[in-house]
């Protein structure tokens, strides 16, 4: 109730090279991904090449974007989106 967790998949990809950007309700991602071998490595067969990854998300909660907190571990990106204080939902007492 508190937060929005977001788990991104980017094996090959480093901390320092993820960007982060979160604007009027719109976060994005970008990681760049270094290839894994030299450039003048002739291959006889390649399977899957090595690319960027890129992905926006359009969030509809309110979001505090002071709090904005990201970790990067063993190829997973998790972010944590906390709830405005507006937006989090609250009791309200009544009295009798």
């Amino acid at each position: 109730p508190d937060e929005l967790v977001v788990l991104a998949d980017i094996p090959g990809a480093t901390g320092e090279d993820v960007d982060i950007h979160f604007e009027d309700g719109t976060l994005s991602l970008l990681a760049k991904v270094k290839p894994r071998q030299p450039a003048q490595t002739d291959f006889l067969i390649r399977e899957y090449g090595v690319g960027d990854y890129y992905r926006t998300f359009r969030v509809s909660e309110v979001i505090d974007p002071s709090k904005i907190a990201a970790e990067y571990a063993d190829g997973v990106l998790t972010l944590h989106l906390p709830k405005a204080e507006a937006a989090r939902p609250r009791k309200i007492q009544v009295k009798a």
